[in-house]
């Protein structure tokens, strides 16, 4: 048995040896190279890596502009809409109906005046009654002026 034994493992070699022959005429192999994924080592796609980059970076820092303009903003509304705020702007509209009362009732009323002037923030209007009809000067500060004539006999209802 010892013989058959030999012949057993002669031929397992013999087979394995043959497998080996049979697989190794199908392999191949190449060179192995490694290349670099990022464009910041390749070099390869670099221009527009760097472009995608100063997009991003740019897209950012106009966000956060926006960001702090909105914010800014917001404070500003707050600020005009607190309760001082709307008393002084409720104070002022009455301040100015007032004058312009006081002005419409000099133009036009029982007592007209003949002519006055009135400093408003920087801006002088000078008024004056010329036969029939009234003529507003407003000059601004820079000296700017228009003046306005108003006939007096359209204003009936």
């Amino acid at each position: 048995m010892n013989r058959g034994k030999k012949k057993i493992v002669l031929l397992i070699c013999v087979l394995a040896l043959a497998n080996i022959v049979l697989v190794s005429l199908t392999l191949s192999a190449d060179e192995m190279t490694h290349k670099f994924k990022n464009p910041s080592f390749s070099g390869q796609g670099t221009s527009s890596h760097y472009l995608t980059i100063e997009n991003q970076e740019f897209n950012r820092k106009e966000a956060i502009r926006e960001e702090i303009k909105a914010y800014q903003e917001e404070l500003e509304r707050e600020a005009d809409n607190t309760t001082l705020a709307r008393f002084i702007r409720n104070l002022e509209s009455r301040i100015y109906a007032q004058l312009s009362r006081q002005l419409v009732d000099n133009l036009f009323g029982e007592t007209a005046s003949q002519f006055g002037i009135l400093e408003l923030e920087g801006n002088t209007i000078e008024y004056k009654v010329e036969d029939d009809k009234v003529t507003l000067i407003i000059t601004d500060e820079e000296g700017n002026t228009t003046e306005i004539s108003v006939p007096l006999g359209s204003f009936t209802f």
